[in-house]
């Protein structure tokens, strides 16, 4: 099992802070196994862990008999508590029991949820400020070298992040039935339950056309002019809320497109990225032949690990991959497969040199004899950057 440190080490200065860790993400990305690691890390008697999607808890899924639960485990004590509540969104107003065991109890509050309106409802408000919040990710190319050595990139292409898969040795067909389970479980529980969504059918169809058109600009309106083609008639409101609860379960990931030199966000080219590639392989296949797209999906993920809030930027005419920017500093990413040929670099480079900022600017390759910088932007070697973290 591998020690997820970078999560850890955001969390532990809220520990034993009177603030509730909420840890958020796609299902089966290492919410619990994290949730564990915290625990053995606090390393308390004082400790009650409970997962609600477990059949022997689903009696706490009532927020009255959760709190009832809690207050006769922890009694008349008065030494602090650590409360670790996983899969916190099955339990019917989980707010209330949380929020009042926060206020009675000297107790320090972890749950974790699979979806990203666990905290957006009217109940929400009872812990509104109260909580700060953490999205745990598939592995990144640097933890899944960590813990598969022998493997290569193109390995991490093909499979993705999803943790479970180590443990399946990356049998080729255990691991597509694996990713097959969960694609089927961010679906049925995660949006067609909690959106009530009665056409699956159609769903489905929206969710392949996203995975397939990853790093692709499209609008609802192109998706219901596809669907019309195709003898369909589907409204594009229908589809962008279709869209939104595959978002609200962290299977796509939206990015919004901004001017850059304008200093305006845009509402067209918006583009939507896959939660893991390894499941958009397994329900689109041919990520080897798509390479370009999925490097822009692998970069996508990897500046949201590292803290960063990304966008697509536009300078005119030209596009630039991607605007990462967080604590007041930017830094532009161009990502290409081959950096080899004139007209490519200046393809790369060319959109870059138009930012009028002096904020760091870099291009990511996969492969290409290009080496150094390009009028003082570098050229960073793909899997390097993916695994220097600091």
């Amino acid at each position: 099992m591998i020690i997820r440190e970078s999560y850890l080490e955001k969390i532990r200065p809220f520990i034993g802070k009177d603030i509730i860790k909420v840890l958020t993400g796609i299902r089966r990305a290492g919410k619990s196994v994290l949730l564990e690691q915290i625990r053995d890390e606090i390393n308390s008697p004082n400790t009650v862990y409970l997962n609600f999607e477990d059949l022997s808890n689903q009696h706490l899924c009532d927020y009255q008999a959760l709190h009832d639960y809690v207050c006769e485990k922890i009694g008349d004590s008065r030494e602090q508590f650590y409360l670790f509540f996983d899969e916190i969104q099955e339990v019917e107003g989980w707010e209330k029991a949380v929020n009042s065991l926060r206020v009675r109890f000297h107790a320090d509050i972890y749950i974790t949820g699979s979806n990203s309106r666990l905290l957006s409802g009217e109940l929400a408000t009872y812990i509104a400020g109260r909580y700060v919040s953490f999205v745990v990710y598939p592995f990144s190319y640097a933890e899944f070298k960590t813990i598969n050595s022998g493997f290569t990139f193109e390995d991490y292409i093909r499979y993705g992040g999803m943790p479970f898969l180590s443990s399946l040795g990356y049998d080729p067909d255990l691991s597509r039935s694996y990713l097959q389970d969960i694609f089927n479980s961010v679906v049925l529980k995660d949006v067609v339950k909690r959106n009530n969504i009665r056409d699956v059918d159609l769903l489905e169809r929206i969710i392949a056309y996203a995975l397939a058109n990853v790093g692709r600009s499209f609008s609802a309106t192109s998706i219901s002019k596809f669907f019309k083609s195709e003898g369909r008639t589907v409204a594009p409101e229908t589809i962008l809320n279709y869209l939104k609860a595959c978002e609200d379960a962290y299977l796509l990931y939206r990015f919004r497109s901004q001017d850059i030199n304008g200093k305006k966000i845009l509402k067209v080219n918006e583009k939507y990225y896959a939660a893991d590639h390894g499941l958009r392989e397994t329900i689109i296949g041919a990520n080897l032949q798509n390479m370009e797209i999925i490097l822009e999906n692998i970069t996508a993920l990897e500046l949201l690990r590292r803290g960063f809030t990304v966008s697509v930027g536009r300078v005119g005419e030209k596009e630039i991959d991607f605007v990462a920017e967080k604590q007041g500093e930017k830094l532009y990413v161009q990502v290409c497969y081959l950096l080899n040929d004139e007209s490519t670099v200046q393809r790369e480079f060319g959109s870059l040199l138009d930012v009028r900022d002096n904020y760091p600017k870099i291009v990511l390759y996969k492969e290409g004899s290009f080496r150094g910088s390009f009028e003082g932007i570098p050229a960073i070697r793909f899997e390097d950057w993916l695994t220097d973290v600091k």
